[in-house]
């Protein structure tokens, strides 16, 4: 019993130990060649098109065909039926993906910067001066996804930070049928207010997956507490047999 109850604690702190660092990202990483391009973009012949997304209607304006390859490094998932986006009518945008590339995402401090998501915005931080040296901003952006494609949007919520992705689609505007719009920014030298990329998405996948040991720590610790749990509710029983 005493090894059951120490298997229960061991478990419940390496859970949130894993938990709290299961985003972090290593000192080295196997990186795919083509995280060395900057993004590419070309003037897009496209016609504005509506869809239509939880009863709301949008019409979108693409401007320019877009290719992004690149790491996520921070993430947040919308719904459209909670918070601003709610307030706004948007179903459309899925997710934000803040992404590096190139001297960037290879350098070999990365792991020493933070990257978190706002509501609508992606932030860094750190106290590593010869990492920030290294960091290049114009090699960093946050991408607003939009897409109805119920396909898209599930691959959309599989991604997780550390992976590297492709993006495939139109830098777009776009506004409901409520009057609420949302531009894009069209160049990575932007900063501030309006320095995000809108992306109507028309391909995305995933190059490498992240397989975060932290995350497999994760997943292990909460097996062994499940069975753990069971064992610690079924000795009392062998006990009486």
């Amino acid at each position: 019993m005493r090894l059951i109850k120490f298997a229960i604690l061991s478990s419940i702190i390496t859970i949130i130990a894993c938990f709290i660092q299961r985003n972090t990202l290593p000192s080295q990483m196997d990186f795919s060649s083509k995280l060395q391009l900057e993004p590419i973009q070309y003037r897009s012949y496209a016609e504005p098109f509506n869809v239509a997304m939880s009863g709301i209607n949008y019409k979108v304006e693409p401007l320019y065909d877009y290719t992004l390859y690149g790491m996520v490094v921070s993430l947040k998932q919308h719904n459209g039926d909670s918070g601003l986006h709610r307030a706004w009518g948007d179903h459309l945008n899925i997710a934000d993906l803040c992404v590096v590339w190139s001297d960037t995402a290879f350098s070999p401090l990365l792991h020493k910067i933070e990257f978190w998501n706002g509501q609508f915005t992606c932030f860094t931080r750190t106290s590593n001066m010869n990492a920030w040296a290294l960091f290049k901003g114009h090699q960093l952006s946050n991408n607003h996804l939009i897409t109805e494609s119920s396909y898209l949007r599930n691959k959309i919520k599989d991604i997780q930070i550390g992976d590297q992705i492709q993006i495939k689609g139109w830098l777009a505007n776009y506004q409901n049928d409520r009057g609420n719009k949302r531009g894009t920014s069209i160049t990575r030298t932007d900063t501030g207010n309006g320095a995000c990329e809108t992306i109507y998405v028309n391909e995305i996948k995933i190059l490498k997956p992240y397989h975060s040991p932290w995350r497999i720590g994760l997943y292990a610790a909460i097996t062994a507490l499940i069975l753990s749990i069971i064992a610690f509710f079924k000795a009392p029983l062998a006990r009486h047999i």
